[in-house]
């Protein structure tokens, strides 16, 4: 299949030339065919699915606690990509700069995300394969690779932004003892030995995920505590969808929040996670009873997440909103003596809040950001692994891995540290979140395409509403964040960065507009079935050249 030329669908077989085995086809990949087992090829470095948790009878309930702690895990270790570092400092931006006003965009924002992850664990459940796996199968060699490439800067960039939380909350712990290069160095160990802990058992994995989820609720509502937020703005903020007053630096908050909260590795990684249950896919009922327990626990975790965010955002909106730095220009040097609004990242967060609320302020904030970074290195150690095995067929072992990606996120992120200041590295942050913007299609569109398809999905296709609406807020995601990408672009106020970032933007463009074409085969492809049944073939145009494919 992946041979054919792109101008040509694959053939679809109708779901109605598949067998059936208990209410659901059991040729149920039509043209592209399930991966081996893990567990089967007896890999000696395969990560995660080591053990496969099973689930209990319950035999004609409705509900069963039981059964929804046993699917409990791996909602809450995507979470934590919802609670990275850089995320956390899109939230202390958006409460200094527009208070409580934006709390309505982190709510849509995190909707949205569920809705999102919600097509990447049906994926799983169904096909028994992660997104990477379903695009090695769908798409042709090269444009494959080119996808590859485009996750992978996504969880390099996203690995960087932990390593820089890391340093910096190593940093604020130690008072300074430990330079923000020594807190980079240290990081390079660290995640080598927490991925271990997989070694002890599945279950107490996603325990251990669990206890950083606590810490990082712990500090940062004792933040919150301490602070005491007007609650009546706080609710107003979160559930009245206006910004009274605001100009283009809240605006570039608003999207800013967007790009922080939806990230595109996340998808590939909760598709994977989603297979460390055991579900007999050839039950459609298990299947059906899978895919509602996982929505569930992912309601519940991204809750949980969406609950810390508010924290961050609630403690800088009461404190920091609406100050200048001539207000805070006292308690530090890192400020400069002006009356420009108050400007403040992880690092100055961290400062601020123990010069106004104490050494204690201080400390626990950093504490939070520490169980941030950490947390999220891990989940996306795990996101490059499926990536590779996905899309490259290759099976690494988890310290070459961690090897390879550590080095490369290390690497620039340490030269900053050495002959830079804090400064640099969080404004090195800001260009990494733009550059995970820039590769959100690259996972929205394909999640999209194959969980629409009933020769991939069968009877858990998306319907037409979810087509629709599905395509309707990747489009105005995508939007954002290409809006976000150029707002920065042009804050570098260099002809040469300009000419640079148009000539990129041409090879980008074309290349998601080659995706878009060549999925728009699949649905093509999925309509003739639908109404015309065994298939009628279907060409789309031809996708646009970009000089390789």
């Amino acid at each position: 299949m992946t041979n054919e030329s792109p101008s040509v669908c694959p053939a679809v077989l109708s779901s109605e030339d598949s067998p059936q085995e208990n209410g659901v086809h059991t040729n149920q990949y039509s043209s592209i065919s399930p991966p081996a087992s893990p567990v089967a090829q007896d890999e000696p470095f395969s990560t995660y699915f080591e053990e496969r948790v099973p689930i209990p009878d319950s035999e004609n309930q409705l509900f069963s606690f039981r059964k929804l702690w046993a699917f409990t895990g791996p909602g809450f270790l995507m979470s934590i990509a919802y609670l990275d570092p850089g995320n956390i400092e899109s939230d202390l931006q958006s409460g200094a700069a527009a208070g409580f006003k934006l709390l309505w965009v982190l709510l849509v924002s995190t909707i949205i995300g569920l809705l999102l992850q919600r097509l990447a664990a049906r994926l799983g459940v169904v096909t028994g394969m992660h997104l990477a796996e379903v695009c090695n199968r769908q798409y042709s060699t090269v444009p494959r690779i080119i996808l590859w490439l485009m996750v992978e800067l996504a969880i390099i960039g996203s690995d960087m932004q932990e390593v820089i939380g890391c340093a910096i909350a190593l940093n604020l712990l130690s008072v300074g003892r430990i330079p923000l290069w020594g807190g980079v160095l240290i990081t390079i160990t660290d995640t080598f030995v927490f991925l271990f802990l997989d070694k002890y058992g599945l279950r107490k994995l996603e325990a251990f995920f669990g206890f950083l989820i606590t810490i990082m609720a712990l500090s940062f509502g004792y933040e919150y505590v301490l602070v005491k937020p007007d609650q009546g703005e706080l609710l107003k903020g979160m559930f009245v969808p206006y910004c009274a007053g605001c100009g283009p630096v809240q605006l570039e908050q608003a999207v800013g929040i967007v790009g922080a909260v939806i990230m595109p590795h996340n998808i590939y990684l909760h598709s994977a996670l989603v297979k460390s249950r055991e579900v007999d896919r050839k039950n459609k009922k298990e299947v059906k009873e899978a895919n509602k327990y996982f929505f569930i626990e992912s309601a519940i975790a991204l809750f949980v997440s969406f609950l810390i965010n508010v924290f961050v955002v609630a403690v800088f909106a009461q404190a920091f909103y609406s100050k200048s730095n001539m207000d805070v220009v006292s308690v530090h040097d890192l400020f400069p003596l002006n009356n420009n609004t108050l400007e403040v990242d992880i690092y100055k967060g961290g400062i601020v809040l123990g010069c106004f609320f104490g050494p204690a302020a201080l400390y626990i904030w950093a504490i939070g950001i520490l169980a941030a970074g950490q947390s999220s290195t891990m989940t996306g150690t795990y996101s490059g692994q499926f990536v590779m095995e996905g899309f490259l067929n290759l099976r690494w072992s988890r310290f070459a891995r961690v090897l390879l990606t550590r080095s490369i996120a290390i690497t620039p992120t340490l030269l900053v540290a050495i002959f830079q200041d804090v400064h640099h590295l969080t404004g090195m942050n800001d260009f990494l979140n733009v550059l995970q913007s820039l590769q959100l299609p690259f996972a929205l569109i394909p999640i999209l395409t194959f969980t629409s398809l009933k020769s991939i999905m069968n009877d858990f296709a998306n319907g037409l509403g979810w087509k629709i609406s599905g395509g309707i807020l990747i489009l105005g995601v995508c939007a954002i964040n290409i809006y976000f990408v150029i707002v920065y672009v042009t804050a570098l106020n260099s002809v040469v960065l300009y000419v640079l970032a148009a000539l990129l933007s041409v090879a980008y463009l074309a290349f998601v507009a080659y995706l878009v074409s060549y999925d728009c085969c699949f649905m093509s492809k999925l309509l003739s079935v639908d109404h015309y049944p065994g298939g009628i073939p279907v060409r789309c145009p031809s996708p646009p050249s970009i000089g390789f494919f």
